[in-house]
């Protein structure tokens, strides 16, 4: 559950600095970003506990960053006067994922994901 309140936290803002920094990432309205962040948030979490162990790690990183970018692109042409371009879709993705980086560690590190027993016959 931690790590999905981190997400609701980290996704939104990342958006918003992508917005700020990449010139091909423009929302219309302030809530935008914060609708698609937490969409982001939750697939995200649902990814981390269907797949996220110690030796997935970077598989993780990597699906995240897939589905983030696809999602940020798609999701922006579902929005009213926003423009995203695919690569700046990528851009996004790519700045979340580097976030995923530190919240994956953390979570492997204190123990924080859910491990699922493996039954042995």
């Amino acid at each position: 559950m931690t790590g999905l309140i981190v997400k609701l936290l980290i996704c939104p803002i990342g958006i918003y600095v992508a917005s700020w920094i990449f010139p091909n990432v423009d929302f219309g309205y302030w809530y935008q970003p914060i609708l698609l962040g937490v969409v982001l948030a939750f697939v995200g979490y649902f990814m981390e506990r269907a797949m996220l162990r110690e030796e997935t790690n970077w598989a993780s990183v990597g699906m995240d960053f897939a589905a983030s970018t696809l999602i940020i692109y798609f999701g922006a042409m579902l929005l009213a006067d926003t423009a995203v371009t695919f690569f700046g879709a990528v851009l996004t993705g790519a700045l979340l994922a580097v976030t995923e980086i530190f919240q994956h560690n953390w979570l492997l590190d204190n123990g924080r994901v859910e491990n699922e027993e493996v039954v042995r016959e």
